[in-house]
């Protein structure tokens, strides 16, 4: 069963991957959402699978014996948690960014940068150093 899972998130990674190399924000969003769920599954990987024991301690004893380990169960519901508040945050900044920008291409944002200030004077020409006047020959 590992081998489907190993698989199913070197899928997950390499579809995040097409998604976020995207030039539309809506679909670097959803490859995040999907790296985030790849995320999640090399965390429940590291974990044992394959026990249907409950990862309880029994009455007695002081140690959990052939039942899976609790805490990658415990840090992937803290991550995804995290992965939902991440998205919700990436999803109203690029609704904010839609709408006053009226695209969701990243190369049309790029070019709704603001400009460099004008109305500067302008710089002064260029004139050569001190170092480069004492190599020059004498007239």
């Amino acid at each position: 069963m590992e081998p489907v899972f190993a698989l199913a998130f070197g899928v997950l990674v390499a579809a995040s991957a097409y998604l976020v190399m995207s030039r539309n924000v809506l679909r670097i969003v959803l490859g995040l959402l999907v790296l985030g769920n790849a995320a999640n599954l090399s965390i429940f990987l590291a974990g044992r699978m394959g026990s249907r024991t409950p990862p309880l301690v029994p009455g007695g004893a002081e140690a959990l014996v052939g039942g899976a380990n609790p805490l990658p169960q415990a840090l992937i519901l803290t991550a995804i948690v995290i992965s939902f508040a991440l998205i919700a945050f990436t999803v109203i900044l690029f609704e904010s960014a839609h709408r006053r920008f009226h695209t969701l291409d990243t190369e049309e944002l790029r070019d709704a940068e603001p400009k460099a200030p004008t109305g500067l004077p302008p710089l002064p020409a260029e004139r050569p150093s001190p170092a480069h006047r004492a190599t020059e020959p004498a007239r």
